[in-house]
């Protein structure tokens, strides 16, 4: 989701965000040829899941494997660069910060996300463009990165090729589509390219933890139905399939999301539909993920949703993406947001 002045659409990220690479091949041999600057920022000792110092270079070379191919990193990274949605979260969780970053959600200034604040250690990131804009690419090689990464991302196989001329690059996992792979592969892959692969793992298993001690206290939800939804314009409504890392939170949570959905999804992350459509939001627990709050009493208005049991009893919870942003830890589901997403909409959604 991207929000204001960006419309959420409901489909993947857009694969335009990396259109603009067909235009680069000369830049791109002319970069790789230049000297660059290893003098980047790492991250010191900070509390919580990006707590630690990077370890020593001991570890490379590494050799780590996705979507296209295995990328070799020779040597512990000084300047990363992610053009992935939310793959500085990872990043930042073992203990690095890139210097540069997509940004999603037009946040200013980039690194104040609640959950990321203290990892980035006040500095800030070159931001290389938005979610709909696109990469700007002379600012990525003027950055002189020596590792990318693209693992939640939609790159194609002549990007990756291309942008493998300027440094090693981390593209998404292997075995899943663009946007789909769970935030444990995509941790796991990060942890495997920065020589942090058991750090990774001890992330993971914290996280793992934090889930079951939530479904634990709830073992009621286990047999509820859950749908995360948006309304981005007057009677059109989405639906995030389970394969969304929306619905993939709420689903560690405990919940179900109906195969419905998913099935009418299709390819897309999302089910999109009018009032007709509903009905498939009549489920035991409806979480409305929103660009602000004016949405919301539209939606309770519409005269189709006021009739379905979950809005007439209440079992409707209402989100932002900002202020606070809730929905937009959803939307990154990383190993750094998903604590804070726990804290806030376990408590909400229990009501």
């Amino acid at each position: 989701m991207s929000p204001s002045p960006m419309p959420f659409t409901g489909a993947r990220p857009a694969g335009r965000l990396l259109t603009a690479l067909a235009a680069l091949a000369l830049v791109v041999v002319a970069a790789a040829c230049g000297g660059a600057d290893r003098s980047g920022d790492r991250a010191g000792d900070t509390t919580g899941a990006g707590a630690a110092t990077p370890s020593a270079g001991s570890a490379f070379p590494v050799r780590v494997e996705h979507m296209y191919g295995v990328t070799e990193v020779t040597k512990r990274p000084e300047r990363i660069v992610t053009i992935g949605l939310s793959d500085h979260e990872p990043v930042l969780a073992l203990g690095y910060r890139p210097v540069g970053v997509v940004d999603w959600f037009q946040r200013a200034p980039f690194s104040d996300w609640p959950w990321a604040k203290e990892a980035w250690g006040g500095t800030e990131p070159t931001v290389l463009g938005l979610r709909e804009d696109g990469v700007k690419f002379e600012k990525l090689v003027a950055l002189k990165p020596d590792l990318i990464f693209a693992m939640y991302s939609g790159i194609q196989k002549e990007h990756y090729d291309r942008l493998s001329k300027i440094a090693p690059v981390v593209a998404q996992p292997k075995g899943h589509d663009p946007y789909a792979a769970p935030w444990q592969d995509i941790t796991l892959l990060a942890g495997r390219a920065l020589g942090e692969e058991t750090r990774a793992r001890r992330l993971i298993d914290e996280i793992r933890d934090r889930f079951a001690q939530v479904r634990q206290a709830n073992p009621g939800w286990a047999g509820m139905t859950v749908v995360a939804a948006d309304s981005f314009k007057p009677g059109q409504y989405s639906a995030f399939q389970k394969g969304d890392p929306k619905s993939a939170f709420l689903a560690e949570l405990g919940f179900t999301v109906p195969e419905q959905i998913t099935r009418r999804a299709g390819a897309s992350n999302v089910a999109e539909f009018g009032s007709e459509g509903l009905n498939m939001l009549d489920v035991d627990r409806l979480v409305w993920l929103t660009t602000g709050r004016e949405p919301w009493q539209r939606i309770k208005n519409d005269k189709v949703y006021r009739e379905l049991k979950v809005a007439k009893e209440g079992r409707d919870l209402f989100l932002t993406y900002q202020d606070p942003p809730i929905g937009a830890a959803l939307s990154f589901n990383t190993v750094l947001s998903i604590r804070y997403a726990i804290d806030q909409v376990t408590p909400l959604i229990k009501k």
